[in-house]
């Protein structure tokens, strides 16, 4: 059976649990609901396992903190033998508008510090990361205070949407490749 690691980047604690910064975690959380798993915590990590269509995706949140997320998915990466063209990084992005959902399979860390950690430890920018546009809706400065603020409420009508849209991203990464799911879902 075909393994692939979908990695949600965020911050353990309550305090983060509904902060922008932390939609890594919220979709990988929406999916367990949906598909009714649960996660377990492990070395570095929350875990879950979600088999679809002869795939097994296996589900990590990282408990390193967002910024030394690199050290967990590198560990889950070598324990359960996943290639990195397996590997699927869920992240916030600034740079786009809220909502919109972008999937790479290469390039810079764009100012994010944890994908900064993540690429330092793989030793490369060659894996395939899921951006997720949070938009860039603050003042001058009061960027750490949006990103680890909570949804406004226009935000939160749209979220579940949004939510649905990203699963359906992952579930295709796994079955029909990188390719035919930017060409699907990149801009939407």
């Amino acid at each position: 059976m075909k393994k692939f690691l979908i990695v949600g980047l965020g911050n353990i604690g309550e305090k983060y649990h509904n902060t922008r910064h932390n939609i890594g975690f919220k979709i990988l959380d929406y999916l367990a609901q949906q598909e009714d798993i649960t996660f377990e915590t492990k070395k570095l990590g929350d875990l879950a396992t979600y088999k679809f269509k002869g795939r097994q995706f296996i589900l990590l949140k990282p408990s390193t903190f967002m910024n030394l997320s690199g050290k967990s998915v590198l560990y889950w990466l070598n324990k359960e033998k996943i290639p990195l063209e397996n590997l699927l990084i869920i992240t916030d992005d600034l740079n786009l508008p809220f909502g919109t959902i972008r999937l790479k399979t290469k390039g810079s860390d764009g100012g994010h510090n944890g994908l900064k950690d993540i690429q330092q430890k793989l030793n490369t920018t060659k894996y395939a990361r899921f951006r997720f546009g949070i938009s860039d809706n603050f003042s001058k400065g009061r960027q750490v205070d949006y990103v680890l603020g909570e949804w406004s409420n226009e935000e939160e009508d749209k979220l579940n949407e949004r939510l649905k849209t990203s699963i359906e991203l992952i579930k295709s990464f796994g079955t029909a490749g990188s390719s035919i799911t930017m060409n699907t879902f990149n801009g939407k």
